[in-house]
């Protein structure tokens, strides 16, 4: 594990050798690329129908129709990776909020629990990633420690 000696911040060599920065970067490259392809994929459809996924009291709820719906949620897919790649403190919590309401559409759909159950663990992961960079993405102004 990375420490500090005097006050002296670990090197780059030091930090690549340090498991949880390695977890760091593992947690903050899926949710930058998972994200960001997942929500080009709501305006291509090649990997499922995604209005499929859509609560019919969603549906009902939202103006447009489901795919409309869709295109919207690509647009905040892509931005939470990008924040995740820019900023992983606040991108990570905002993954996770995401996430949270993804479980409440799919707990409301028969048939759909393990990816409910699926999606919980990827947001204990976002949470994970959030509390990762407190120490390796700190905020401006801050150090990398």
């Amino acid at each position: 594990m990375a420490t500090e000696v005097s006050g002296v911040p670990p090197t780059g060599r030091v930090l690549r050798s340090d498991p949880a920065h390695q977890a760091f970067l593992l947690l903050r490259t899926v949710f930058t690329v998972a994200p960001v392809l997942f929500g080009l994929d709501k305006f291509a459809g090649v990997l499922v129908d995604w209005p499929r996924y859509l609560a019919p009291w969603l549906d009902g709820v939202l103006p447009g129709t489901a795919q409309q719906a869709m295109y919207a949620v690509g647009v905040v897919e892509v931005v939470a990776g990008v924040l995740v790649a820019v900023a992983p403190r606040f991108g990570g919590p905002l993954v996770a909020a995401w996430l949270a309401g993804i479980i409440v559409d799919l707990l409301t759909l028969p048939g759909y629990y393990d990816v409910a159950l699926r999606d919980f663990g990827l947001l204990v992961a976002a949470l994970a990633l959030a509390r990762l960079a407190v120490r390796y993405a700190p905020a401006r102004g801050g150090r990398a420690r």
